[in-house]
This record gives C-alpha cells, structure tokens and sequence, in this order.
C-alpha cells in the first residue's frame, strides 16, 4: 500500500493558489491580500516565504515552465502530437491563453525579470522542435523550430479570440505542410482525433 502524499507546506499553499488566481483573473488583478485570504492567512504570513509580490510572480512562471516530457515515438509524431494537446488544452474550461504571454502583456516589457522567464520557456518550446526535427535529418532545423512555434503561438490567439479549439487542428495541417516541404514523411492520420468543439 503506498504511503499517504506528503502535506503541502505553507509555502506550496501560497504558490499554488497564486497560480491558480493569476492565471485564471490576471496578475494585475489579483493583490497578496487576495491570495491571503483565500488561503486563510495574514500578508505577513505569505512575506514570509514571498518577500515581494514580484517575488511571487517569478515563482509563479517557474512553476509553470515544465519541461516537455521524453518519449520513445518517432519525432515526427512528437511534433504533431503536440498539436493535438494544445486542441485537448482549448477544450478546457480553465483554460486562458499562455500564462507568460499573458504576463509580458499585464505586466509589459520593462518588467526584465518576467521577460527574461517568458523569452526562456519560449525558446526552450523552440529548441525542443529544432532537436525533433535535428533528428528527422531536416536541414533548417532551427529555421522550422521557429515556424512551429509560431503555428502553436498563432493557434492559442486564434482560440482565445474564436473559442474554437479546432485552431489547434488547422495548427497542425499547416506543420504538416511545412514538414512535408522539408522532406519529413508524415503520412496520414490513422485515427483522426475527435472532435473537441464543445465551448469552454
């Protein structure tokens, strides 16, 4: 029988339900007395573990910067996979755009520590296609990681705006094209995904 989970410390308490109320009502919005009292503590308490709220912020985006999981698949199928997890993403009730889009736009570009975390998670997103299609053999690897990040940045504006999750879709037909035009077989679907159109 496995053991019961650890308790969440007070400082994992803050965190998360920082990043629940930053993500889901926007960082400007949402002060330290909110999460405190959410949390059912007093400011001093949360000063503790988070000396500032921008302190908080960072800590925030770090915890939302994961890296991608390792898979036996084959590249290409990792690449257009990801496709089909942005569509799932959109489908989601709580789902609200890209936390550090979100972030560089409330907080602007003279906010260095932020950009700094979002430029990061992005260009690891990027390197992550580059070293995929490095191992397909593709020749402008680098150039293409780009334009793949570009169809996932593209498609999450397109669903905030149409609330449509098949963006994510019509994301992933234009990579194929562009896999296709760099000589990466991609084949074809065998079991096309289902459909994910209920609104959130």
């Amino acid at each position: 029988m496995a053991p019961p989970p650890a308790p969440q410390t007070m400082k994992e308490r803050i965190l998360q339900t920082a990043d629940k109320l930053f993500y889901l009502q926007g960082i400007r919005a949402i002060g330290v007395d909110t999460i405190a009292a959410e949390i059912g503590i007093s400011k001093r308490t949360l000063y503790n573990h988070f000396p500032s709220k921008d302190a908080l912020i960072a800590a925030y985006l770090e915890r939302r910067f994961v890296a991608q999981r390792p898979s036996d698949k084959p590249p290409a199928e990792q690449i257009l996979a990801t496709f089909d997890s942005l569509e799932r993403r959109f489908a989601a009730k709580d789902f609200r755009g890209c936390p550090f889009v979100n972030a560089v736009a409330e907080l602007g570009p003279a906010d260095r520590a932020v950009k700094k975390i979002a430029i990061a998670f992005k260009e690891s997103r990027r390197l992550w296609f580059r070293d995929r299609l490095i191992e397909l053999g593709v020749a402008e690897a680098d150039a293409l990681a780009t334009q793949l990040v570009l169809l996932v940045d593209g498609s999450i504006a397109q669903d905030l705006v149409r609330d449509d999750p098949s963006m994510a879709r019509a994301a992933k037909e234009a990579a194929k094209v562009l896999l296709r035009h760099a000589g990466v077989d991609v084949g074809e679907d065998a079991t096309p995904a289902k459909s994910l159109r209920a609104r959130r």
